[in-house]
């Protein structure tokens, strides 16, 4: 079972019960990787409207997102990194949705000697009124949310509490919003490895087995199950999608960064015929943020890395990005 914690008290003053909240935080990360975080602060928009509102988008007509498909399905557009993603046929992935970044939020995020750091392609105010400014709401909510874990899990290690923050003060973070569509039994024909082996119920594959690749994933699911969390002797357990919580998984950065103290925990989705919305937030540094071994005794030495040039490498094994490993070429630990 996916540990449950409420994490009330890290967005509080030191006290015992935020020590206590530290441990069930860096026990878990440990373990199985992922956990269902409740005691959300009761203004983080996690109801059933904010979500609606938000995944709104998905449901707008196709001449509506055209525009904003990324260049690898619309090569007369010109955004590459940000932006919509169609479905495509014949993946054991089967899902769409759009990628967003801080420009959302936070003006002068954008920057154009960085695809990491390039415009997110918009609708317009007019098709969705109200949606821009509840995605920039709902985008520094989960921010804040992240940051008080990425406090927990330093002091867990032993850090000061505020080790990391300056490397995600001008973070890349996407909030990516994501509809699985109902799957037809005929569109599971031919594809390779497409059941989801050890599923009670006999379930397919919408979403492949994966490991996140940055820090800290802060995902809302709306009411349908589906994800699956893949425990330490193989079997996969569900992560319930239950109301006002947030499933929170650890990326591949932080288990190296680590030295495996924090487990990178392998998921995947799986349909059952139903249609599937999630909301998930990564949360990132900045493209340019130099990962480096920890300041601490018995971690392990490794060669500093920038993170951008890991996160574009990790980001091509997926199938919406597949193709561009070109596109931008790796900047170094030097250019942080």
């Amino acid at each position: 079972m996916v540990p449950r914690v409420d994490v009330a008290p890290l967005l509080g003053p030191p006290c015992a019960a935020r020590d206590a909240v530290d441990a069930a935080v860096r026990d878990a990360a440990a373990g199985a990787g992922f956990i269902v975080a409740r005691g959300l602060p009761p203004g983080a928009p996690l109801d059933a409207a904010t979500r609606a509102r938000l995944l709104a988008v998905l449901a707008l007509p196709d001449e509506a997102t055209r525009p904003l498909w990324r260049r690898k399905f619309a090569p007369a557009n010109p955004n590459v990194y940000r932006g919509w993603f169609p479905l495509q046929h014949g993946e054991r992935t089967h899902k769409l949705g759009i990628d967003i970044g801080p420009d959302i939020a936070r003006a002068g995020a954008v920057r154009a000697d960085d695809l990491l750091r390039e415009a997110t392609p918009l609708p317009p105010e007019e098709a969705l009124p109200g949606w821009r400014a509840a995605a920039a709401a709902y985008y520094l909510a989960m921010e804040a949310i992240g940051g008080a874990l990425l406090r927990s899990v330093a002091r867990g290690l032993g850090l000061a509490e505020g080790h990391l923050d300056p490397a995600f003060g001008d973070g890349i973070s996407t909030l990516r919003l994501i509809r699985y569509p109902a799957r037809e039994a005929a569109s599971l024909a031919g594809i390779e490895g497409i059941a989801a082996d050890g599923d009670r119920r006999g379930r397919h594959l919408v979403g492949a087995p994966h490991v996140d690749s940055g820090f800290v994933t802060l995902l809302a699911q709306d009411g349908v199950e589906g994800l699956q969390a893949r425990t330490r002797d193989g079997a996969w357990i569900d992560v319930p999608p239950e109301e006002g919580t947030l499933a929170v998984n650890f990326g591949g950065v932080l288990e190296r960064w680590t030295g495996g103290r924090i487990r990178a925990t392998e998921h995947r989705v799986v349909g059952d015929g139903r249609a599937r919305m999630s909301i998930p937030f990564f949360l990132e540094p900045a493209a340019e943020a130099v990962v480096a071994p920890l300041p601490l005794p018995g971690f392990p030495s490794f060669e500093p890395f920038a993170y951008g040039d890991h996160l574009w490498s990790a980001m091509m094994r997926f199938v919406e990005f597949r193709g561009l490993e070109a596109a931008r070429l790796p900047r170094g630990a030097r250019a942080a």
